[in-house]
């Protein structure tokens, strides 16, 4: 498995995920431009001293990453019009893709992916209405909760 941001804007959330993919032994792709630097002080200190482990690729756009990438499923992450996050079947070569913080995927980029999901909010119906809700969750949390959902389904289909 792979986690893919696609122009990420903010070099903390950047950061708290490349941590977390040294965690799980996961590889992240940055896709540019960025929003910032890879030696942001910022980027540094959210990714602690981890970083000498995190296997990280950049790739100048997204058409260079996609053609490095033949034969692996690119999944896209938004917060409408995906399938539910536990009714997807992940596969240990996937490709997550997420998002600007700020804007999200834009629908061309979505259009190139193999599938779209969408991480189960239960006040995300109230905020799409302007009540009193939250419209979308940090990257750095939707990626934790996509890394770990994937990472629980495959190996739970390795050891049985």
């Amino acid at each position: 498995m792979e986690i893919s941001l696609f122009e990420p804007r903010i070099p903390q959330n950047t950061g708290n995920i490349a941590r977390t993919c040294a965690a799980f032994d996961i590889t992240l792709n940055l896709i540019e431009p960025l929003g910032f630097k890879l030696e942001d002080k910022y980027l540094k200190r959210a990714g602690l001293d981890y970083w000498p482990i995190v296997k990280v690729n950049k790739y100048s756009n997204f058409e260079i990453f996609v053609d490095a990438k033949p034969n692996k499923r690119i999944i896209s992450f938004s917060k409408k019009n995906g399938i539910y996050l536990n009714d997807f079947e992940f596969k240990k070569d996937d490709i997550l893709l997420f998002g600007r913080e700020d804007t999200g995927l834009p629908e061309n980029i979505i259009e190139k992916s193999d599938s779209l999901i969408s991480i189960f909010m239960p006040n995300l119906e109230s905020s799409m209405n302007k009540k009193k809700g939250v419209r979308s969750l940090n990257l750095s949390v939707a990626c934790g909760i996509a890394i770990y959902e994937a990472h629980k389904q495959i190996n739970i289909r390795n050891y049985n």
